[in-house]
């Protein structure tokens, strides 16, 4: 029987992510006397604990498959080696948990004890709880006994009142948080993430590394999560520039500003820098008549040829408007690659519901493939929307049971659930950015709001609103 094996990541199934589940291929398991539900020990430059399942897909006999959370965890990323062992853990009679940052979270230790039950913990670690906003950090500040441990329904979870400073809480953002665009963060990771950790690829390729990628596409598609997931996996320092923030009246400060970003990122390398709204800041030339863009675009335009092509600063663009940019931008050893960051389709928005739904009780009726069958149109942004106006909802149904002043019982707290219906009346409120531009109003006027032109509208009559009307006539008499 095998004790170790060394596996190369990969990123976690959107179904498994935050459950500390890692997937490795059935053959492997059974080398190892592996069984699903086996506590692991991965070992990359830190080492953390997960859940072993098997991997039924093919082709993933050398991989292991875990989230971004465990990746922190062990301190690697994609595509970085780990190295796995079976290890017993004890059960948790008690975990303290310190929040990264000041939380109130309704439930508290219960609602905690819910999610992370049947997770093996070890001190130190931190566990990311997801809620109908934003991710919540925590950090294992002990265990009793000593780790590793696993957490039962009997193990008593403390939240220390006081969060730990020290403790840098994670971007948040991993690849398994944006669905639907695999292709797209394909392309990215290749441009980007491969030249800031593996430069010698590209000197043995006697090509020199790209310097700009441009992310276009409707605004909400995740054009700024790909930069930070990017930027979060490869441990890169993450810089953002915004319009408003490098316009200056003053003459010059415009252009001191954006060679103090670019001066800071070659310091703090590997870094990326992100331009959102790209179009504002750099327009065509030829179609401004301010001098202080022309100065911009060409100040941006030598910070650009002015990096050194080690892949150790990279930038990534973003806009709605591509056509809208200065042309001189869009060439070669500028913005190298021009990635489409395109509205999701049926499945694409099937994932993306996945991942929005992750802290939600759900109604078993609840069928996310039939909210995806019915939002054509929406992009993630509309669907993180349609999620939250659904739980506001599923909450405006209790509201008259609650005293806002006094603690909210539990058995209220644990009763809460997103309804089938609840999505059924965010669906009314939301708005589809897709089709904003392609919307029909049906107008309400009438044959009599029309003055004269009787011979013209009985033609109209005749000829349009008949056939619609009644066409079983018209297939009566043999008319087309």
């Amino acid at each position: 029987m095998t004790e170790e094996i060394n596996l190369r990541v990969a990123e976690a199934y959107h179904k498994d992510v935050g459950r500390g589940i890692a997937r490795i291929d059935t053959r492997l398991m059974q080398e190892m006397g592996l069984v699903s539900g086996d506590i692991i020990e991965i070992s990359g430059r830190s080492k953390t604990y997960a859940i072993v399942w098997p991997n039924v897909e093919r082709g993933q006999e050398n991989r292991i498959r875990i989230d971004g959370n465990l990746r922190s965890n062990a301190k690697v990323g994609i595509d970085d080696r780990v190295t796995i062992q079976k290890v017993q853990a004890k059960h948790a009679q008690r975990v303290t948990l310190a929040p990264s940052q000041p939380v109130r979270l309704v439930g508290g230790a219960h609602y905690i004890l819910r999610i992370i039950e049947g997770r093996p913990l070890n001190k130190g670690q931190q566990i990311r709880v997801e809620t109908v906003n934003n991710p919540l950090t925590f950090v294992v500040a002990s265990t009793r006994p000593a780790g590793p441990v696993v957490v039962t329904k009997d193990t008593e979870i403390i939240i220390k009142e006081k969060s730990i400073e020290e403790i840098k809480a994670p971007e948040g953002i991993s690849y398994e948080d944006i669905g639907g665009l695999r292709r797209e963060i394909q392309l990215v990771r290749e441009m980007i993430e491969l030249p800031m950790r593996h430069p010698e690829l590209f000197q043995k390729l006697g090509v020199e590394p790209p310097k700009g990628v441009l992310l276009h596409g409707p605004p909400g598609t995740g054009k700024t999560m790909i930069a930070k997931a990017v930027a979060s996996e490869t441990d890169a320092n993450f810089i953002t520039i915004s319009g408003p923030e490098i316009v200056s009246k003053y003459y010059g400060e415009s252009e001191q500003k954006l060679r103090e970003i670019f001066e800071e990122a070659e310091k703090d390398a590997p870094s990326i820098i992100f331009i959102d709204e790209i179009d504002s800041i750099a327009p065509k030339r030829g179609e401004v008549t301010g001098e202080m863009e022309r100065r911009v675009v060409a100040q941006l335009l030598s910070l650009m040829d002015g990096l050194k092509s080690r892949g150790e600063v990279v930038v990534i663009a973003a806009t709605n408007r591509p056509n809208s940019i200065d042309e001189a931008l869009r060439r070669g050893g500028r913005f190298d690659r021009e990635i489409e960051i395109g509205i999701p389709d049926r499945n694409g928005r099937k994932q993306i519901l996945l991942i929005h739904t992750r802290g939600m009780p759900l109604e078993d009726e609840v069928s996310l493939s039939e909210i995806a069958d019915v939002t054509h149109g929406f992009v993630g942004a509309d669907l993180s929307s349609l999620c939250k106006e659904a739980a506001m909802h599923a909450l405006r149904r209790i509201t008259p049971e609650i005293d806002i002043e006094e603690e909210i019982p539990q058995e209220i707290i644990d009763n809460l659930v997103v309804t089938k219906e609840n999505f059924r009346e965010a669906l009314k409120n939301i708005e589809p950015s897709a089709m904003r531009e392609v919307y029909i109003e049906v107008p309400h006027v009438g044959w009599d709001d029309i003055g004269g032109l009787e011979k013209a509208k009985q033609e109209l009559i005749e000829s349009v609103e008949w056939p619609l009307k009644y066409p079983e006539m018209f297939k009566a008499v043999s008319i087309k």
